[in-house]
């Protein structure tokens, strides 16, 4: 969708579609991964599978691609998470992984629901474990600090792509 494509991942909880709405209202385009990509699939070969978990949220890799190739827009947002992101990390001209501490995670996480992903505790103990592992996330993103407000989390991501102005 842009000249420029950015990647923005992370744990659960670090604030992926909070940043992508934000992203929105300033007028830019950005993608809820959760919305327009993910599918239950193996990680390895995209094959759909009728059942999983967290291990098998993966994205679409020939959508991510198609979005990628169409260049109308100047820069454009990929937000969420996904178990297959090393299938299509390529793509993108930066990679960002919001992070935050435990503290701010166990925060996030007991203001889940528990009718979306973490708000049982099966699912928050899991995401406590990636957290304390840095695993499930891209080695070599640049990282941004979650825990700061929205606003400057999201103006640190465009000052990195030299999109510093607000719309």
């Amino acid at each position: 969708m842009g000249i420029q494509n950015y990647l923005i991942e992370g744990i659960s909880c670090t604030g992926k579609t909070s940043v992508c709405h934000l992203l929105e209202r300033r007028g830019y385009y950005a993608l809820n991964g959760d919305n327009v990509f993910a599918y239950c699939g193996d990680p390895a070969t995209g094959k759909p599978l009728s059942a999983g978990g967290h291990d098998t949220h993966i994205w679409d890799v020939a959508k991510v691609e198609q979005l990628v190739e169409d260049q109308s827009q100047q820069a454009s947002f990929f937000c969420g998470g996904s178990r297959n992101f090393d299938k299509f990390i390529h793509l993108f001209d930066k990679v960002f992984v919001l992070e935050i501490d435990l503290e701010t995670l166990n925060h996030r996480l007991a203001q889940r629901p528990a009718d979306d992903w973490g708000g049982r505790e099966s699912e928050r103990e899991l995401v406590r474990q990636l957290h304390a592992s840095g695993g499930d996330v891209p080695k070599n993103g640049i990282r941004i600090d979650a825990t700061q407000p929205l606003d400057q989390v999201v103006d640190e991501i465009l000052t990195h792509c030299d999109l510093s102005q607000r719309r």
